[in-house]
């Protein structure tokens, strides 16, 4: 077995597959194009999904890449010996062309060959989909195995819950899956296996055969196209084939870990607890470099991609403290970052200044309000400390028959706050001090009422959110920390007045998906083009686009423009791109080499994402991009068009919301 680098890991999958024929693809932005479902490209395929659908891909039908990923739902599990939020995906794609009894002897020969990893078979097990009422056994899975020379007692059949991918939505494609585990230690008994928890058998690489449509019924028909979708994670890979107990052990880790140690004075590994903390800054500061150098199209904020990163830089920045880390450390680390992979992903150097100046701005905003906020919720542990203390004594005294319970209830009346929680008990108290209350009773409700004093009442954890910017995650941690629970539903409830969007349930906003709305978001894309173009047209060709985001309902599209636009340009900018509409123009599609598209006049943002050959999309003589979105077929699709917000998203750049119209039912 092979003791790889990542960058010779990466560079390995990359010709294994060149060599049988796929065009290498640049990963896509961590930022899907395109798709309400997420706010991040949580998988290799993601990108993909319209080409799996049957759109023709014009890099061809055998495509391989590594792909940059985001997964913040485990975010809590990070500092532990593998979770992390941001990794990168090894994968290849058949779309219609090859299919199983090609791609599992691939597979084989990748993981096992001398030439490519060199793994002991006898270290390998596999598993693939056992059958169910929906779905026949995957025999034909497990036979290709056998003949690679799989023993039979490291083949497994496993259910849907192990052995079976998607669809996204409700409905789509999906199939059976075979997945590749290392042996990394004896198993735990006879009956061991992939499915057991005891972490003997490691993942390091999943086919997935689409093969099914899954119809709304919950039926299963076989797919025209059927697709091949792999995934290998390049940091567990790394740590199995380099026998490291932890990724942040490879030497993905081991510069970020040395800067950390560096301008900490601390050591990696001295305590659970700093291990925990040099984890955390190091994932959470790769992620957040990450998605600020992409293509600039995110900043901190308060909803969407943007509280996403907020909440990275500002868990690491609390680490950070934890630590002795001083002002400026996120900026002096997201620098290793950036030195460390502007080969691999070289829009991290192109956009180095912007990932810096992003990350000490937040940094200092975070500073200056943390030990107020700090203050802020020491005084409410305070309050909750002293008003359990209270009703504790007084609740103690009525116990006991003492003659001070009611010396103990009045100091208890008139000391607690007559907060809207604490008005009801502070009544019966004074009600018992009178002789007007029977001592059982009140005994009775402050047992109750002790009961919920392991609570922070949302009114308290909003303020904190509200005045000092603690996300509700990190009062949360806090909270528990002292033992405390939050009131979360009281906070949400607070939080939804507050503002119409909201981060809740980040990695799946929106039910359905990018079939579920496909008209309407081809249009919502098509109408980006126009309004760039017009934009270009008004305001000059110095402006860029600089990201977008699509839900079913409105477009948000950011530009570079360095000041607020006037009424009128605004106004200009509607009219033409609804003259456009009105136009009903065709909207056609080229396929050609990216220097050809250029060389046309086409418009081409982000290069370092496109491949050899690209799509071309033209609209009269209003606009020509290369693009490989979903569009409408004519621009009066759109119906009309309407600005309804412009505003700075950052320093130099704007952002414009803005809707369609629909077309009649």
């Amino acid at each position: 077995m092979k003791a790889l680098t990542a960058n010779e890991l990466r560079s390995l999958f990359l010709r294994f597959f060149q060599e049988k024929g796929h065009a290498v693809i640049p990963s896509a932005s961590v930022i899907p194009e395109n798709d309400p479902t997420v706010l991040f490209t949580t998988a290799g395929m993601h990108p993909l999904v319209p080409y799996l659908l049957g759109q023709k891909h014009p890099q061809g039908t055998r495509l391989t890449d590594v792909q940059k990923c985001i997964r913040t739902a485990d975010i809590d599990e990070v500092g532990d010996m593998s979770h992390l939020t941001f990794f990168e995906m090894l994968g290849n794609w058949s779309l219609g062309d090859y299919f199983k009894k090609e791609m599992i002897p691939w597979s084989w020969e990748f993981l096992t060959s001398e030439e490519w990893l060199g793994i002991d078979k006898d270290k390998l097990a596999f598993t693939v989909f056992a059958g169910d009422s929906d779905c026949p056994r995957d025999e034909e899975a497990a036979s290709l195995w056998r003949s690679c020379g799989v023993k039979e007692d490291h083949l497994f059949y496993l259910p849907k819950k192990h052995n079976w991918w998607g669809p996204a939505g409700i409905t789509g494609p999906c199939g059976p899956d075979t997945e590749m585990f290392m042996i990394v230690k004896k198993p735990c008994g006879p009956k061991c296996g992939p499915d057991c928890s005891c972490g003997a058998y490691l993942e390091i690489w999943n086919d997935v055969f689409m093969q099914y449509n899954k119809q709304r019924d919950g039926s299963f028909i076989p797919l025209e196209q059927k697709n091949v979708d792999t995934g290998m994670g390049l940091e567990r890979t790394i740590c199995v084939l380099t026998g490291k107990g932890s990724v942040y052990e490879t030497d993905l880790f081991e510069n970020i870990l040395a800067k950390i140690a560096e301008l900490s004075g601390r050591n990696y590994g001295e305590s659970p607890e700093i291990t925990k903390s040099f984890r955390i800054i190091a994932d959470h500061l790769r992620t957040a470099t990450f998605i600020l150098g992409d293509n600039r199209a995110v900043t901190p904020s308060n909803v969407d991609q943007g509280y996403i990163l907020r909440r990275l830089i500002r868990r690491a920045v609390r680490f950070g403290m934890q630590i002795g880390l001083k002002e400026g450390f996120t900026a002096a680390i997201a620098e290793v970052i950036c030195n460390q992979y502007k080969d691999v992903y070289p829009e991290l150097e192109e956009h180095r200044s912007f990932v810096l100046e992003q990350l000490l701005l937040e940094e200092q905003r975070f500073q200056k309000t943390l030990k107020q906020g700090m203050k802020e919720f020491e005084k409410v542990l305070s309050s909750i400390s002293a008003t359990r203390g209270l009703i504790q004594s007084a609740a103690d005294a009525l116990r006991a028959g003492s003659p001070e319970a009611k010396n103990a209830a009045e100091t208890a009346a008139a000391k607690l706050r007559p907060t809207p929680e604490m008005q009801e008990i502070i009544a019966e108290l004074k009600a018992y001090v009178s002789g007007q209350s029977d001592s059982e009773i009140l005994l009775d409700h402050l047992q109750k009422i002790l009961e919920k004093l392991d609570t922070m009442d949302g009114r308290s954890a909003f303020k904190l959110y509200d005045t000092y910017g603690f996300p509700i995650e990190m009062t949360m941690e806090l909270a528990a920390e002292h033992g405390l629970k939050i009131d979360k539903q009281d906070f949400d409830e607070r939080f939804k007045k507050h503002q119409e969007t909201s981060h809740a349930g980040a990695e799946q906003r929106f039910k359905g998906g990018l079939a579920d709305s496909s008209e309407q978001t081809a249009c919502l894309h098509t109408a980006t083009h126009l309004l760039h173009a017009a934009l270009r047209k008004v305001l000059g060709n110095d402006v860029h686009q600089n990201g977008s985001n699509i839900t079913p309902e409105r477009l948000r599209f950011d530009f570079t423009f360095g000041r607020k636009m006037t009424p009128e340009e605004l106004k200009e900018v509607e009219d033409l791109v609804n003259e456009a509409i009105r136009a009903k123009v065709p909207v056609t599609l080229e396929e050609m080499t990216l220097a050809e598209a250029k060389a046309s006049g086409a418009m081409g943002l982000f290069e370092n994402k496109y491949g050899d050959r690209v799509k071309v999309y033209t609209m009269g003589s209003f606009s020509k991009e290369i693009c490989g979105g979903p569009h409408a077929s004519n621009t009066g699709d759109l119906v009309s068009f309407r600005i309804q917000k412009e505003e700075s998203s950052s320093a130099g750049v704007r952002r414009i919301k803005a809707v369609i119209g629909r077309k009649p039912e």
